[in-house]
Formats: structure tokens, sequence, C-alpha cells
């Protein structure tokens, strides 16, 4: 003999499973809307100032290197000048000069 049970989450029912049935509750409600309305507005603001801080940094890093960079490869090699000026000095027994 053949039962004539429904069975819990059988496809048979009119609107699908129970988790069916309770995904379409769950997604209809107005909390979940919100839910994912204020999801898409943080995604939307986290890409603009993901965009805007990468605009940013590219100025800064290109004016680094055309301003900042020039001038730290001439310190450098100001400072390796006096460097070797005082280690010629110190061979040829002469006093180091006034300044340094």
């Amino acid at each position: 003999m053949a039962s004539n049970r429904k069975r819990i989450g059988s496809s048979s029912d009119n609107g699908g499973g129970v988790l069916a049935r309770v995904t379409s509750t769950v997604s209809d409600s107005p909390i979940f809307q919100k839910g994912v309305q204020s999801a898409s507005d943080v995604a939307g603001v986290t890409k603009k100032l993901l965009k805007s801080t990468g605009k940013a940094a590219w100025i800064v890093g290109t004016t680094f290197l055309v301003l900042a960079l020039p001038l730290i490869i001439e310190l450098e090699r100001d400072g390796q000048l006096d460097a070797i000026e005082l280690q010629q000095a110190s061979l040829l027994g002469t006093p180091p000069p006034a300044g340094h």
C-alpha cells in the first residue's frame, strides 16, 4: 500500500520546498530589501572612495618622484663629495677645511 503523505521539503508543494518558501519570505521582507539597498549604497561609496584615494596616491607619488627624489639624490651626492674631500685632506696631511 502506498502512502499519501507529503514529504517535508518535496517539490510537490505549492510554493516549492520549505527552504524555497523561507527564502522567498525573507527576500520579500522590507527589512531585507532595506539591507540590500544599504549594502549597495555602501559598495558605491567605497568604490568612489577607492577611486579618489587612488588618484590622490598617484598625484602624491608622481610629485615625490619629480620634486623630492632629485633633491634627495643631490644631497646624497653632496655628502659623498664632502666625505671624499675629508679623506683626501687626511691623506695629504692638511687640516680639514673649516666648517666641517
